[in-house]
């Protein structure tokens, strides 16, 4: 059961970023995620919290076909490593989705 109620909690987490017409899968950073990152750069963070994606084959290398490829998180830090169009948008919105979540917890403490 807490299996089943660990994945509920890390999908409510999970939003969905358009970039350059295709959707990215990310998971907000939690409270302890970003203490125990120190010093972790913007493409640290894409690698690690970015889950899905729904590029296909010919998005991911030239001349590929029309397939979905599933994601993997070792393809995706190998292929975003060299897309910065892709990666600094993403980044700034895992940004925003932190700070939102640190606001919204500080306006609960407050009330």
């Amino acid at each position: 059961m807490s299996k089943v109620l660990i994945e509920k909690l890390r999908r409510s987490r999970e939003f969905g970023v358009l970039v350059n017409g295709k959707t990215y899968t990310v998971r907000r950073p939690t409270d302890a995620d970003v203490v125990n990152i120190p010093g972790a750069s913007a493409i640290d963070f894409v690698h690690r919290f970015v889950v899905g994606w729904d590029l296909t084959e010919m998005d991911v290398i030239p001349g590929g076909g029309p397939d979905p490829v599933p994601f993997d998180a070792d393809l995706w830090a190998a292929w975003v490593d060299d897309r910065p169009d892709v990666w600094e948008p993403i980044a700034k919105a895992l940004l925003d989705a932190y700070r939102a979540h640190a606001e919204s917890r500080e306006e609960s403490r407050k009330n």
